[in-house]
């Protein structure tokens, strides 16, 4: 069986898709054909904005069908995966319409990765095509390209974006300069698998999201709506567009919605500050340090974020001190926690406005457009606090791998979520810890058994057992108890020079290294993480009291 019959096989069912649509959740069109609409209507139009560019219906549509038609040129097919790791750059939005008007499935790679997540996840999914930049920052994105490209049979096309390709390499400006585009342009299919998005699972290897046309626009029509965005709206996008936040708002939001987008490169709050009070920035989604720092760079600006309606914080443990902290800092009651992850986007989409400004705070939102469940340990409802359990429109058509689908969703299809917590307050829900094994750096989700099992190729290192650590600006990050093979101790720069020379992501790397003679264990032998996790907390509490 080819991936493209593999995606066939997945999408939902047609009693499924008649319902969804007729009930209006779902739009049976795509965001080519939302493209192609705003090119007649609205050519010029500035729907994107990054830096000194702009880009508008007209160019992106015109740009995306060129590009389409080289890519089909090249041998891309419907079905095959275009994979890219480029930063917040426009050539992302051209990219994205690009390969929905050929029928192609995207897979973002968040620029962190390095080689060994790069080449896990092109294998995976088997990329056709990978769009990089020629560097970015301190990263050289060919070069390491380049070093990979002989594991990779199946990758055909390297595209170098703003830079100089190596050899063997194409540029993205070669592909826009395509002219014969009479080529068998086919049919726009919604409930096809348009996007592939990888997020790190408690296995150690990360795991391939589907999403459909449908449920990707679902997501962001809900919250135009809960939120009252209106058409023309401005909105600031500093989450990379590489994760579902920032590709569903920064990339996508305008084309379904008609909103428009300023991206950031690097967040800089500082200059967000600026962007919203010069643009009018009407909404912005971003995780924890994002808020933390707009609040401190507002008040040093003396500015109080006139424009700003809608801040949704999520995608890391948000303290409800600091939703209290921005909305009395900004003009408006705009912030507030939401819950969600790339399987089930928005579960909740928060509490807006002056009355329900505790619960913005104390609760992680209000459940809009999912049913909810909270089940005992056994499966059961009815449990004061437990599981998450999550069905609707958004949700994800399932994991790329059959393997990663066992246990994923229980036998009506509620996804589960791996977070523990409660209702309150009738639709809102509180998170009160998680069952999953990882840790949620900044917002973004790393596998505690993806560092363990590198680290355990150490010599020096007999186990190790790594958790989450309670970090001021970051919210969590990494740290890792250690049983030595011997007398040796490694210590933590040498650790991150070995996970380092692994390849892996320096977001990874321990911050913290505890040597321990055994780890506490379960009666079966498993690692007590959270008494591990609570001995650190308390290590690192003691030593802010100390400081």
């Amino acid at each position: 069986m080819t991936l493209t019959d593999e995606l066939r096989a997945i999408e939902p069912d047609e009693d499924t898709r008649k319902a969804y649509r007729d009930s209006g959740v779902w739009r049976n069109r795509t965001i080519a054909q939302d493209a192609e609409e705003l090119a007649k209507t609205e050519p010029s139009k500035v729907l994107w904005v990054e830096g000194d560019n702009r880009l508008t219906a007209g160019d992106a549509y015109g740009k995306a069908r060129k590009l389409a038609a080289g890519l089909y040129h090249r041998g891309l097919r419907p079905g095959d995966v275009v994979s890219f790791q480029l930063p917040n750059w426009t050539e992302a939005v051209i990219l994205d319409i690009a390969c929905v008007m050929l029928g192609l499935v995207v897979n973002p790679i968040v620029p962190i990765y390095r080689n060994a997540e790069l080449e896990l996840i092109l294998k995976d999914c088997g990329a056709r095509a990978l769009f990089i930049p020629e560097a970015f920052r301190s990263v050289d994105h060919a070069d390491m390209v380049d070093a990979l490209r002989p594991n990779l049979p199946d990758l055909h096309d390297v595209i170098v974006v703003r830079g100089t390709p190596r050899d063997g390499m194409s540029s993205f400006d070669d592909l826009l300069a395509t002219t014969d585009t009479d080529i068998p342009w086919p049919d726009q299919r919604p409930e096809a698998v348009k996007m592939i998005m990888y997020t790190s699972g408690t296995t150690g290897r990360p795991k391939g999201v589907l999403h459909s046309h449908e449920t990707m626009a679902r997501a962001m029509h809900a919250c135009f709506d809960h939120w009252g965005i209106q058409t023309d709206d401005w909105v600031l996008m500093p989450s990379p567009v590489t994760h579902v936040t920032g590709f569903s708002y920064g990339i996508e939001w305008p084309l379904v919605a008609g909103t428009r987008t300023i991206l950031m490169q690097q967040w800089d709050a500082a200059r967000a500050t600026e962007l919203i009070d010069q643009n009018n920035v009407v909404a912005t989604v971003g995780a924890t340090p994002f808020l933390a720092e707009l609040i401190s760079a507002a008040e040093t600006a003396g500015s109080r974020l006139e424009s700003l309606r809608v801040f949704g914080c999520g995608g890391a443990a948000v303290p409800p001190a600091l939703i209290r902290k921005a909305n009395t800092t900004f003009a408006n009651t705009c912030a507030f926690r939401i819950f969600g992850s790339t399987e089930v986007p928005v579960v909740t989409l928060g509490y807006l406005g002056d009355d329900t400004a505790d619960l913005a705070a104390d609760t992680d939102g209000e459940i809009i457009d999912y049913e909810v469940r909270i089940v005992d340990d056994h499966g059961n409802d009815g449990a004061e606090e437990g599981e998450i359990l999550v069905r609707g429109p958004s949700q994800y058509l399932g994991y790329l791998s059959p393997q990663d689908r066992i246990g994923a969703e229980d036998e009506q299809g509620y996804f589960r979520t791996g977070d523990i917590g409660s209702f309150v307050s009738g639709k809102g829900l509180v998170i009160t810890g998680r069952k999953k094994d990882l840790i949620i750096r900044g917002g973004e989700n790393l596998s505690a058994k993806e560092i363990e099992d590198v680290l355990h190729t150490h010599e020096a290192i007999k186990e190790a057992a790594v958790v989450a650590m309670p970090h001021k600006r970051l919210g969590e990050t990494v740290c890792a108890f250690v049983i030595p093979s011997g007398v040796n101790q490694p210590d933590v720069a040498f650790l991150v020079d070995f996970l380092d020379g692994c390849g892996l992501a320096r977001q990874k790397f321990p911050e913290c290294v505890r040597y321990v003679t055994d780890l506490p264990r379960t009666s079966s032998g498993k690692v007590r993480k959270d008494l591990l996790r609570k001995e650190i907390a308390e290590y690192v509490s003691s030593a802010a009291e100390r400081a």
